[in-house]
């Protein structure tokens, strides 16, 4: 299952990130997940919300630049060579990591990633078989 992230262009100025969190807060949208980088004029956000369809709208009107991109969710072993174990099943299968963030879930045995790879079909096909757990939207929003 893919999961719509939501990447927001971010002017560096004092007060920008707040503006964004505080205009989903006004509109009840929770973040669930969220990564940035950054650079000295400008960052780049990266976020997981619980409706990203409105959140889109909401953040477009206020002027905002974003791109809808869907990323896939995956359970990850808390253990010791866990995040190695899925990493290698995509290198394996010649499958390249454009970026991936972690996130905190309910969870003490699993550690849950957002990953973003070139061919998101072909990557759950080879978590399919693999036995890597994908994480569903809604997993994420009950998390």
């Amino acid at each position: 299952m893919l999961i719509k992230q939501l990447s927001i262009f971010v002017e560096n100025k004092s007060g920008r990130l707040a503006r964004i969190t505080k205009l989903l807060g006004e509109k009840e949208i929770n973040i669930l997940a969220l990564s940035i980088a950054d650079t000295t004029d400008f960052g780049i956000l990266r976020i997981i919300v619980t409706d990203a369809d409105r959140a889109e709208e909401i953040l477009k009107e206020s002027g905002l630049t974003i791109k809808a991109t869907e990323v896939i969710g995956i359970s990850v072993e808390h253990t010791p060579g866990g995040l190695s174990r899925v990493l290698s099943v995509l290198s394996d299968n010649q499958l390249d990591i454009e970026y991936m963030y972690a996130f905190v879930g309910n969870s003490k045995q699993d550690a849950m990633v957002i990953i973003k790879v070139t061919d998101n079909q072909r990557a759950l096909s080879v978590f399919s078989e693999h036995n890597v757990k994908v994480i569903t939207k809604e997993m994420v929003n009950n998390m």
